[in-house]
């Protein structure tokens, strides 16, 4: 595999493989420290992030290696016109490997056609986010013991949210993973994830417009934010933005191994007197992604 641009380039297995490398490099930072000296990682980033480019920057800096790139498109020649393809041709000629966010789906798809080093979509548009699901599998992982056998509900904006998209890809080959699907009926999984991942694969799903009745039945709640930068109608986004609010009140039904994530950044869609209840995963979540992101560069650098 040369690059990851969508989950499903991974197999089960690879994917297990990664998580088992995060998981030594979790036990044993010391080995890792130079596997990647006088490696470059480019981070292109077409859109504001925080969690992910923090972790492809910083998940390199601790394997040994180094940083360049750019936080935002104004920050380069893609302000002037430069294409997608021209500027990873360009930036491979500086780097090793790039990690790319884009807010037009296929972007990092273009890029890893141009060039002969690996390109890791880091997010393009409400289409995909690999490696964030990668996080959210290990977390899981981590916290559960296991990634069978479980009910995951999905609660927000699942119409945009491509956290959520990849999450269904990934988690729906795993045994007897079953998804509650929660949001109002304009933020409902797109159709082509229902038809051709859930009912495909003959995944035993619901959607609900109610989470506080189904909430008991879950292993996993993963929120998500309704995004204000998927909306072209800001009165659409206003009307659907506090739609779900998990508070204290609702969690009193909840088992009590309930695992709550979530990609962030959060808005208002968990309430800040959660995060401090032992079920809140989520800034476990964000330190999990430093170390699948590190067990991912190696892979990806034919590094063992």
């Amino acid at each position: 595999m040369k690059d990851l641009i969508d989950i499903c380039n991974l197999s089960e297995a690879e994917i297990d493989d990664l998580i088992e490398k995060a998981e030594d490099i979790i036990a044993n930072p010391e080995n890792y420290s130079e596997k990647c000296k006088n490696k470059k990682i480019a981070t292109l980033f077409y859109e504001p992030s925080t969690r992910t480019r923090l972790s492809f920057e910083s998940a390199m800096l601790e394997l040994g290696g180094s940083v360049i790139g750019f936080s935002s498109a104004t920050d380069s020649s893609v302000s002037k016109g430069e294409s997608v393809a021209d500027t990873a041709r360009t930036v491979e000629c500086f780097a090793d490997i790039i990690a790319m966010r884009h807010p037009k789906e296929g972007a990092p798809f273009v890029a890893a056609k141009a060039v002969n080093i690996p390109v890791i979509n880091a997010g393009d548009g409400g289409h995909n986010h690999p490696t964030q699901t990668l996080t959210d599998i290990l977390t899981i992982k981590r916290e559960k013991g296991h990634l069978d056998n479980l009910v995951i509900g999905c609660c927000g904006d699942l119409k945009f949210g491509r956290t959520v998209h990849s999450l269904i890809a990934a988690m729906s080959r795993y045994k007897n993973v079953e998804f509650v699907l929660i949001s109002p009926e304009e933020l409902k999984i797109p159709e082509n994830v229902r038809t051709e991942i859930l009912e495909k694969n003959e995944i035993k799903y619901s959607e609900v417009t109610e989470l506080e009745k189904v909430i008991p039945s879950l292993d996993v709640l993963y929120m998500t934010r309704v995004q204000r930068e998927r909306f072209f109608n800001e009165a659409d986004y206003v009307r659907l933005k506090d739609t779900y609010i998990l508070t204290e009140d609702k969690l009193k039904n909840a088992k009590d191994d309930l695992s709550i994530l979530h990609p962030l950044p959060r808005v208002n869609e968990i309430s800040t007197e959660i995060d401090s209840d032992p079920r809140a995963c989520y800034f476990r979540q964000v330190r999990n992604g430093k170390f699948i992101r590190m067990a991912l560069i190696l892979k990806l650098l034919g590094v063992d």
